[in-house]
C-alpha cells in the first residue's frame, strides 16, 4: 500500500504492477538537476544500487543536497564508509560470506536465519506518529509476542519494563506469526487509515435492475456519508443503467474526489472481470453493496475473489451509527481481522463492543477477548464487553442501530437455509440481514 518510485539509467518494461503505486523515471541520478525534480517531493526511505563507487557516492551527495535526514540505504560492493548517521550500508561481500559459514561445521547460524523462517522472528522500524511511540515498553500488553531487543543509533539497548520507545527506533519482535503480523500494523501505522492496507478509494457498486430507484439514490447518500468519514475518493459504478432521473440524481454528486463510472452495455460487460479490474484500476480498498447484491451467491463469491472488505448497507440511517459490533465466536478468524475492527471504530469515531454468549464453549472465546484487549491497551481505544446468556443474535436485534463486522471467509458464501439450524454467528450473518455489515478479509 505505498507508492514506489523507482530510478533507472535506462528504461525497462514492467509487467503486472500497479501504475498508481508504482512510478518510473529513466534518467542518471548522479545529475543533481534531473534528481532535484523527484526529491521536490516527501520521502520516507531511498534505496540506492549502483553499477560504481563513484556514481553511488555522488547520488548520495545529491540526495543529501535536498534531504539532510532522510533515511538512505545502499548496497555497498566496495568496503566503503559514510559519515552520515542516516544513512544504512548493506556489505554485499559481508552478506555473501555469512551465509556461507552457516554451512560450515560447528558454527552458530547467526539472526538471520534463527527459527523455522514462517515469521515468528521481527524487526520493526517505529515511525513518527506510531501508537508505540513514547511508551514504555512495560505497558504494552504482550501475549503470544514480545519485544526482545531494540536497536537506536545503531546501538543494542535491551528492553525493560522502563524503557521507553523511541521513533526511529528498530524493534526486533519474537512471537506467533499471525499475532506479530497484527502488532506490525499496529506499530506501522496510525488509527484513521481504514480502507488501507487493502487499497486506497471506495467503491459502491450499483444494478440499478436490482434495487427499486429509491433505494439506489438512498445508497448513494449512505455512501456519500461514508466516504466522508474515511476521507478517500469514492467511485460509484451504475451497472444496468435504467431511469435516467436517477442517473441524472447520481451524476450531481459528481467532484474531484467522487468519480461516476457507467456501464452503458450491460451485455458487452461481463460482471466478474469488470469488477476485478475495477478492484486494481482504482486501487479500492472498500466496496459498497445493497443488502439485495449481497444476497445472491454469485455476488457473495466475486466479492470475496477481490479481498477487500465490503460494506453491506441495509435500510438503516447511516448517519446514525454509533456502534460497532462484534459477536465473539469459536472461530479464531476474529482474531486475524482485530487490527481492522479497531482501525474502522476508531476512524468513524464509534463505539466498539464485543458480545459474548455464555452459554456457549468459552476456551477460544477467552483467547478473543484478550487479542481485543491487548490490541485496545496498544491502540488506547476502550472496548466494552457485553456477556448475555440469552440467544446473542435474538438478542441484537432488539438493538436500533450498529454496524456489526465480521470475518470474510468461506462461511459467508454458504446458502443461509444450509445454516438455519447451525450455532455459528457468522453463519447466521443474515438473522442481523437488517443492519449494516462490513466484511472483513482474512487474509490480506
Amino acid at each position: 500500500d505505498n507508492l514506489y518510485y523507482f530510478i533507472e539509467t535506462k528504461a525497462g518494461e514492467y509487467t503486472d504492477v500497479n501504475p498508481a503505486r508504482h512510478k518510473f523515471f529513466a534518467f542518471d541520478p548522479t545529475s543533481l538537476y534531473k534528481l532535484a525534480n523527484v526529491l521536490k517531493m516527501d520521502f520516507i526511505q531511498v534505496i540506492v544500487m549502483m553499477e560504481s563507487w563513484p556514481d553511488l557516492e555522488h547520488t548520495v551527495k545529491n540526495i543529501r543536497t535536498f534531504k539532510e535526514k532522510l533515511r538512505i540505504v545502499v548496497l555497498d560492493k566496495w568496503d566503503r564508509e559514510f559519515d552520515d548517521p542516516n544513512l544504512l550500508t548493506i556489505d554485499s561481500n559481508e552478506l555473501l560470506a555469512s551465509r556461507l559459514i552457516d554451512y560450515l561445521p560447528n558454527v552458530p547460524v547467526i539472526a538471520q536465519n534463527v527459527g523455522i523462517g514462517e515469521g515468528e522472528i521481527m524487526e520493526v522500524l517505529v515511525p513518527f506518529g506510531s501508537s508505540f511511540v513514547y511508551r514504555h515498553v512495560g505497558v504494552i500488553e504482550q501475549k503470544s509476542w514480545r519485544i526482545v531487543a531494540i536497536y537506536r543509533n545503531r546501538e543494542l539497548i535491551m528492553p525493560t519494563r522502563r524503557r521507553m520507545i523511541q521513533p526511529n527506533d528498530l524493534l526486533v519482535l519474537v512471537g506467533e506469526p499471525t499475532v506479530l503480523k497484527s502488532v506490525y500494523r499496529a506499530i506501522k501505522r496510525e488509527l484513521g487509515q481504514f480502507p488501507e492496507p487493502f487499497g486506497t478509494n471506495l467503491y459502491l457498486f450499483i444494478d440499478m435492475l436490482k434495487d427499486s430507484d429509491e433505494k439506489n439514490l438512498k445508497l448513494v447518500q449512505r455512501a456519500q456519508y461514508a466516504h466522508r468519514q474515511f476521507k478517500h475518493s469514492l467511485i460509484i459504478k451504475i451497472y444496468n443503467p435504467s431511469n435516467l432521473a436517477t442517473l441524472e440524481t447520481i451524476f450531481s454528486y459528481r467532484s474531484d474526489n467522487v468519480i461516476i463510472d457507467v456501464c452503458y452495455d450491460a451485455i458487452g460487460c461481463d460482471l466478474e472481470p469488470m469488477i476485478l479490474s475495477d478492484i486494481k484500476k482504482y486501487h479500492v480498498g472498500l466496496v459498497m453493496v445493497s443488502r439485495k447484491l449481497f444476497s445472491y451467491s454469485r455476488m457473495r463469491e466475486l466479492l470475496h475473489e477481490c479481498n477487500v472488505p465490503v460494506l453491506k448497507i441495509a435500510n438503516r440511517s447511516f448517519s446514525k451509527l454509533r456502534d460497532v459490533l462484534v459477536v465473539v465466536n469459536d472461530n479464531r478468524d476474529l482474531e486475524k481481522v482485530s487490527t481492522t475492527v479497531f482501525d474502522i471504530s476508531a476512524q468513524l469515531s464509534f463505539n466498539l463492543e464485543l458480545f459474548n454468549n455464555l452459554s456457549e464453549e468459552q476456551e477460544v472465546k477467552v483467547d478473543i477477548k484478550e487479542n481485543y484487549n491487548n490490541l485496545s491497551t496498544i491502540f488506547s481505544k476502550n472496548i466494552k464487553i457485553t456477556e448475555v446468556e440469552e440467544n446473542t443474535i435474538r438478542y441484537l436485534r432488539k438493538r436500533d442501530n450498529f454496524l456489526q463486522c465480521l470475518p470474510f471467509s468461506e462461511k459467508i458464501l454458504i446458502n443461509p437455509f444450509m445454516s438455519l439450524f447451525s450455532t455459528d454467528s457468522e453463519k447466521l450473518y443474515t438473522r442481523l440481514d437488517d443492519y449494516h455489515q462490513i466484511f472483513i478479509p482474512v487474509q490480506i
